[in-house]
């Protein structure tokens, strides 16, 4: 399959985020890392062996390199730690955990003793959620808040993750988002896979397609 169907398939529809200096130094750093010997610096040993399995169903190495072969499980660990505020910090981890819950819910096991299938299966379940299913996991997170906290004024809040649902359904939908991000933005596939031109020239609203990146989005 390729990745673009891959990607189709799975509901793929990642969001924009800027990529500063330091962001694109510590994926420079991670790309040569061994998969077998990373231990995560920011999430826990378990979490951080979940996030390499959802990555590599997101992400799977087609006719391009995948999230395995770029180690995006290592750099948005280090993201996670070296980059994110606290805020950030606190319900990325909160929502990894609710995902390993949810888990132990639908399978009875750890994730550590699951086979690839089930976590196939899991991260279908929520990145392929029916309107209906995602529906019901926003109405268990408005449940578990207290309405006295509500002001409209404010701004709304986070998704509750004491939510084992609520949580393993915003935790796919970041790691998606951010794995596809770093995906992109990896010197790997920005050079070799998407339309790399370091130097942009002149604007050309109509050209060949083959002078114009041959059909693929641009890396820049």
């Amino acid at each position: 399959m390729k990745r673009r169907e891959a990607l189709k398939n799975i509901g793929l529809g990642a969001g924009i985020m800027v990529v500063g200096p330091t962001t694109l130094s510590l994926l420079q750093s991670c790309k040569n890392e061994s998969e077998y010997e990373w231990q995560p610096v920011f999430l826990s040993a378990a979490n951080g062996f979940v996030l390499k399995k959802v990555l590599d169903i997101i992400l799977p190495a087609t006719d391009t390199p995948g999230a395995g072969d770029l180690n995006i499980a290592q750099f948005l660990d280090s993201y996670m730690a070296e980059v994110a505020p606290p805020e950030r910090q606190e319900e990325f981890r909160e929502s990894a955990d609710a995902f390993a819950e949810a888990f132990k819910n639908e399978f009875d096991k750890d994730p550590g003793e699951a086979s690839e299938e089930e976590f196939e299966k899991i991260v279908e379940k929520y990145l392929r959620a029916t309107p209906a299913e995602k529906e019901k996991y926003m109405k268990r997170n408005s449940e578990t808040q207290d309405p006295q906290d509500k002001d409209p004024v404010q701004e709304p809040k986070e998704e509750n993750t004491s939510n084992p649902d609520v949580g393993a359904y915003a935790y796919l939908q970041d790691v998606r988002e951010m794995g596809v991000w770093a995906w992109k933005t990896s010197e790997q596939i920005g050079e070799n896979v998407l339309w790399y031109d370091p130097i942009p020239g002149q604007y050309i609203p109509c050209g060949p397609v083959e002078e114009l990146g041959n059909g693929n989005a641009m890396a820049l």
